[in-house]
């Protein structure tokens, strides 16, 4: 082989070691960013748990709400599928958008049956319900940060399979862009008054 033949090959070398460098950079990336839902998976199957025992304790004292309760755990099931669908395809836009829709129902739900509480002093001093209330606002903080770190995750992901050389090799190897998880507080949650039984 010739001097021609060996600066070829070693051309052909180098664009192979890139290649294959650029290939497992993405495919780190996406784990991370899957790994990062997986801690907001946690989290949600938390509060998800937490839910039926709120609604549980408070059904004896708020016989009239009944509406509001049956709201309740029906964001809570609708919620509980989105995130299932989320965790199988993490970053998935669709995927993403229906467990931010599901996850505003249920935070609206909640907020509602926050100020329905208000009209119960019973309630308000339950140590049960206190606990509860307290359980899912630290866990609330927990989606919050993990949501945060898998925005981050994939914004970084994004930005490698966007930009040029890179994004030829991902077009060429499926990798996919990834959605943001949104915040979950809807419209309503924004509005609705902040209740404490402090």
């Amino acid at each position: 082989m010739g001097t021609g033949g060996w600066i070829v090959l070693g051309i052909v070398v180098v664009v192979a070691i890139w290649a294959i460098m650029v290939y497992n950079g993405l495919v780190a990336l996406r784990n991370r960013f899957k790994n990062a839902f997986s801690q907001i998976d946690v989290q949600l199957k938390r509060r998800y748990d937490l839910i039926p025992n709120l609604v549980e304790t408070v059904k004896g004292y708020m016989a009239h709400e009944r509406n509001t309760l049956e709201a309740v755990i029906k964001a809570r099931g609708a919620a509980v599928s989105a995130a299932q669908a989320a965790a199988a395809a993490p970053g998935d836009p669709a995927a993403m958008r229906g467990l931010s829709q599901a996850e505003g129902a249920l935070g609206g739900a909640l907020g509602r049956l926050m100020v329905v509480f208000e009209q119960y002093p019973d309630l308000k001093a339950n140590q049960n319900v206190l606990g509860l209330q307290e359980e899912l606002g630290s866990t609330e903080n927990k989606v919050a940060f993990a949501r945060q770190a898998f925005n981050d995750s994939v914004m970084v992901y994004n930005t490698k399979r966007e930009s040029f050389p890179d994004n030829i090799f991902a077009g060429l190897f499926r990798f996919d862009a990834a959605e943001l998880l949104q915040a979950t507080e809807s419209a309503e949650e924004r509005k609705a008054p902040k209740v404490s039984f402090t």
